[in-house]
């Protein structure tokens, strides 16, 4: 249990003292430094009252860890956002911060992407991966850069790096918009996502017409990114750009017109 912890964190984080929580809530400074050493456990109308001051719900006050999560995180519960209010199951996110305590950008390369699968939520297994920052994304939100693989998103290159933005609420996940999705059985997969939360799956499609949609049941999944942008090394494939011969005659057409305009000009 983290309550103690918790609450300390949260008032700490607001630059409150005990006098003033205790004020706030009308209880006695020593009640709430009790309830912060762990000398006294708080009863339900205390609880209660903690949950709605600090704007975080009861079940997260108790059961996480609110010092291991990231800042991303905590400005969403700041802000009222709390997934155990809306009645969900609470994500934590594993990440890390630099030196500013600004979050970095983690990247999962291809040989990481295996070991990411199941060490995702461990702090310890974030840690060993590189991590870099870009400095024309937002330092209010959280995101993770994967390594893709196969042409099922071409145009976008076979061992691009893709960076996305984490998604906390899997209801703001927009149709026709691509997401790195992780999921149980096919680990990280990158599609263009059709958003069927209220049957209880998504529906990924892939760029490549080759390869045919499919569908996910929200239980196979464990995070979800929306796609900010991709850095490769290579030029992406144009189908359409003409061939070096079809240019050449359509420019000798564009010279026979022109002439052709000329002459009538003349006339």
């Amino acid at each position: 249990m983290f309550f103690s912890t918790n609450i300390r964190f949260l008032r700490k984080r607001r630059s409150k003292t005990q006098d003033d929580v205790a004020a706030a809530l009308n209880m006695k400074r020593s009640t709430l430094s009790g309830y912060e050493n762990e000398v006294s456990e708080p009863n339900i109308e205390a609880l209660i009252a903690l949950s709605k001051y600090f704007n975080v719900a009861i079940d997260t006050l108790i059961k996480v860890d609110l010092t291991k999560i990231g800042e991303y995180q905590l400005s969403q519960l700041e802000r009222g956002y709390d997934v155990h209010l809306k009645g969900s199951n609470i994500r934590v996110l594993a990440t890390t911060v630099n030196s500013n305590n600004v979050e970095n950008i983690e990247l999962v390369s291809e040989r990481a992407k295996a070991g990411y699968t199941t060490g995702y939520a461990d702090p310890e297994y974030i840690k060993i991966l590189p991590t870099f920052s870009l400095p024309f994304l937002s330092r209010e939100r959280k995101y993770r850069t994967f390594q893709i693989s196969g042409d099922s998103m071409l145009p976008i290159p076979d061992k691009s790096y893709v960076t996305g933005e984490y998604v906390l609420d899997w209801h703001d996940i927009r149709d026709k918009q691509a997401y790195i999705i992780l999921t149980i059985d096919d680990g990280i997969v990158f599609k263009i996502v059709e958003n069927h939360i209220a049957d209880g799956y998504l529906r990924l499609h892939s760029l490549n017409p080759v390869y045919e949609p499919f569908e996910i049941p929200l239980t196979e999944i464990k995070e979800v990114w929306k796609f900010v942008h991709y850095i490769s090394s290579e030029m992406p494939e144009n189908q359409n750009l003409p061939r070096e011969q079809e240019l050449i005659d359509t420019i000798n057409d564009l010279k026979k017109q022109v002439q052709a305009i000329q002459l009538k000009l003349n006339i």
